[in-house]
């Protein structure tokens, strides 16, 4: 009889194996300091054999960033149910993302802390998720906008800078959240949308902050031609 084959685990399944151990590395001890050996040993695979399948350590990285990126925006995407008043299709997609950056620390670490500090190419992976996912809250602004009022008159760089400021204020809360013991998903959601949502309730309803339009007075002087 002849010798009895194993069973080759298929491409697709190993390299998902070596993400997974890649995303746990870089994200537990950095980009520079992960080495590839690790990142083999913890897949259980050797390590030419990772870099058949990924190159290099920047292509491994980038790799990791790429998945990580489309599991993130995929997880929003799916939280939301487009029929919804705007303010819940909000709450929704902020539930999903902190959830989905809650059950995934290593990854979140890879795409907020890692691809931002090492440089333009990774940087780039990361932007582009960013802008998906803050065209997305541009267009719950501008439907919240339009449901209060029909014709807000809203300028559209004004609901870009909010959508943006949302965004931001959630990627900051998601770091807090996940070295903070007790935080919820639940919690840190409610904690933006108290803190966002009501505040572009008051500027849809026109109650506009201003800023000042003279500089404070300055201390008194002694007036011009006044003697001492």
């Amino acid at each position: 009889m002849g010798a009895v084959k194993t069973k080759r685990m298929p491409r697709a399944v190993r390299e998902q194996q070596m993400l997974d151990a890649a995303v746990r590395i870089f994200g537990r001890r950095g980009y520079m300091a992960a080495s590839m050996d690790e990142i083999a040993e913890l897949a259980g695979v050797s390590k030419p054999l990772v870099y058949l399948y990924l190159n290099s350590k920047e292509d491994l990285f980038t790799a990791c960033i790429r998945r990580e990126a489309a599991a993130l925006t995929d997880a929003v995407r799916t939280g939301v149910r487009p029929d919804l008043p705007a303010d819940r299709q909000l709450w929704d997609g902020l539930q999903a993302f902190f959830a989905h950056t809650s059950e995934h620390p290593d990854a979140w670490s890879v795409l907020h802390l890692q691809a931002r500090t090492h440089g333009e190419r990774f940087a780039a992976e990361v932007a582009s998720m960013r802008e998906e996912i803050v065209a997305f809250v541009t267009r719950l602004i501008a439907v919240a906008a339009r449901d209060a009022h029909g014709d807000p008159h809203l300028p559209e760089r004004e609901v870009a800078g909010l959508a943006e400021a949302l965004v931001g204020a959630a990627e900051s809360l998601a770091a807090w959240a996940n070295t903070t013991p007790g935080v919820t998903a639940r919690q840190a959601a409610a904690t933006l949308m108290n803190f966002a949502w009501s505040g572009l309730g008051a500027l849809l309803d026109g109650q506009v902050w201003t800023p000042p339009t003279t500089s404070p007075t300055a201390s008194p002087a002694t007036s011009p031609g006044t003697e001492a």
